[in-house]
């Protein structure tokens, strides 16, 4: 009999330690996949929103996760190019099996993954690709967080029609498809509010001397200056105009070339009064935008742009409509997509359709200028971190 019962407490011991064992494990990892470019050209963004959307999903996990469940993300390289970007999220969507995706850099590469998406029916939640169509095919899985490339400019717009009511502009631009792009753009906007385009001139990326084509804006003598550049371009692009005695009334860089510290570190004194038009900085008023800035700052010992925003933000709609799905499916997850209502550090998050587009977000834009040595929101007037100064002093 005593061997019976001490059989049985060996036997019930062994039991509860293999259930101890095997409790934590029925908390299974959520797969959510995510498509950067790692590598090439565009590894330096790819990287900066890598760190966001990992920052983002270690502090979700710290905080309990999705519902008791560990956010597990696969992240794979694009390059760059849309036919990796195509077996990227093939791979993560058949092989790895997660339950949606999110990423998207370059617009090519995110139009071709966003069409294996759709044909496989796993929902993809794109956080900076800004081509218009993308959201303009009436897919079901596919949901933009951040603004078409066609509203980058609407601070801009409302700037230039209520406040500097400029008549001449000139444009240069880099020899790129985006520069190209931008460019046409700028030019649609002038013809929209009637302002007169004096020059349109292209430029080589990497151009040390552009002192002839400064010289050319000087003689055309516009109300405006426009320019879309890399950071290393549009920082000597104000050195040499400041040393050309360049005074137009004022200077609107993209938002790539002039929004960033990297531009205003180079381009020290030159940047001083230049504007740009962007989608975000850490002074936008959201809640923890700025927390979110300064920690990605204090972790990684560079500054966020606002693809690192973006990214952040996705991840943290990504584990909100986790949280909310009736079943972690690609269809559950869609469908808990479809419902959200909340704001990031990006700013108010809602997939509504209008226009062409369908399961959009929309958000407002921002016009920003240096101003003593600080970048400052200074349109739209609401949102104002600092008041702007037009006509730039001379």
């Amino acid at each position: 009999m005593k061997r019976m019962l001490k059989l049985l407490c060996i036997f019930l011991a062994l039991f509860l330690m293999g259930t101890t064992a095997v409790l934590p494990a029925l908390a299974e990892n959520v797969k959510v996949g995510v498509i950067l470019p790692l590598t090439g050209k565009l590894a330096r963004f790819g990287e900066m929103e890598q760190r966001s959307f990992l920052m983002a999903a270690e502090e979700i996990n710290s905080a309990g996760g999705v519902n008791g469940n560990r956010i597990d993300l696969i992240i794979e390289d694009t390059t760059g190019r849309p036919d990796v970007g195509r077996s990227a999220i093939e791979k993560l969507i058949l092989q790895d099996k997660v339950v949606v995706v999110g990423g998207g850099w370059s617009s090519s590469v995110t139009w071709a993954a966003a069409t294996v998406a759709q044909q496989r029916k796993v929902p993809f939640l794109v956080n900076t690709a800004s081509a218009d169509k993308i959201t303009e095919q009436g897919w079901k899985y596919i949901f933009r967080i951040n603004p078409p490339v066609s509203e980058h400019p609407k601070a801009l717009t409302s700037f230039l029609r209520k406040v500097a009511r400029v008549k001449t502009a000139s444009i240069l631009h880099e020899n790129t498809y985006s520069g190209q792009f931008g460019a046409k753009r700028f030019i649609k906007l002038c013809e929209e509010l009637r302002i007169e385009v004096v020059m349109n001139e292209g430029y080589e990326v990497g151009a040390a001397e552009l002192d002839a084509l400064l010289m050319e804006v000087k003689a055309k003598a516009p109300d405006l200056v426009y320019i879309n550049s890399s950071p290393m371009n549009a920082s000597l692009f104000m050195q040499q105009a400041k040393m050309l005695d360049l005074n137009p009334k004022l200077y609107v860089g993209n938002v790539t070339g002039f929004a960033s510290p990297e531009f205003q570190r180079n381009a020290a004194e030159a940047a001083e009064f230049v504007y740009s038009h962007t989608l975000w900085t850490p002074s936008v008023p959201y809640p923890g935008a700025r927390d979110y800035f300064d920690t990605f700052v204090a972790k990684y010992s560079h500054f966020p742009g606002y693809h690192g925003a973006q990214a952040y933000a996705a991840m943290t709609v990504i584990a909100d409509a986790l949280k909310r799905a009736e079943s972690l499916s690609p269809m559950g997850v869609r469908d808990a997509l479809l419902k959200t209502e909340m704001m990031t550090v990006l700013g108010p998050v809602k997939f509504v359709s209008y226009g062409k587009k369908t399961q959009q977000n929309s958000l407002p834009t921002y016009l920003v200028q240096w101003i003593n040595g600080k970048l400052g929101i200074v349109w739209p007037k609401e949102v104002a971190t600092a008041r702007y100064v037009y006509p730039v002093p001379e």
